[in-house]
């Protein structure tokens, strides 16, 4: 079974970057496994995620109701699919699954979201906030056990 690990964020953004980080270091635990890292979203993540049975997306998420740094594994349905966007710009990655499914495409029978909660993730910085970097061992090692890589 081939796997993608897909580190989503932008590392200057100080804690938006996590899902990034966390994407380089289970690279170097799991060196067997294919990683990316973009900080694209939506439609244009079609052509790094198709030809994979096993898609673990990490990403940033700023819920305000969790600590910095916990880690949420999520489902594409717990994220919903809105067919109603306005433009593929807009369009989130439940939705563009959907759509890739819709035109044939390869998409990954198996798929774990990880979202980490962040503090901040607007303003310009380099790495996390103490907070969240000092969890991220925590993250990488639950998903390592969690999905087995």
């Amino acid at each position: 079974m081939s796997t993608l690990v897909l580190g989503i964020g932008n590392p200057i953004l100080g804690d938006d970057g996590a899902g990034i980080e966390i994407a380089r270091r289970l690279k170097e635990r799991a060196p067997d496994v294919a990683v990316e890292e973009t900080n694209e979203a939506a439609i244009s993540l079609l052509d790094l995620i198709t030809g994979y049975d096993k898609l673990i997306i990490i990403d940033s998420i700023k819920t305000g109701k969790g600590k910095p740094g916990e880690l949420y594994k999520l489902s594409l349905e717990d994220l919903g699919v809105n067919l109603d966007c306005a433009s593929f710009h807009g369009m989130d990655i439940a939705t563009a699954f959907e759509v890739g499914e819709s035109l044939g495409c390869d998409m990954p029978r198996s798929v774990s979201i990880y979202a980490v909660e962040v503090k901040d993730n607007s303003n310009f910085a380099e790495g996390c906030t103490p907070e969240v970097a000092g969890r991220i061992p925590l993250a990488v090692q639950q998903i390592i056990g969690e999905e087995k890589l």
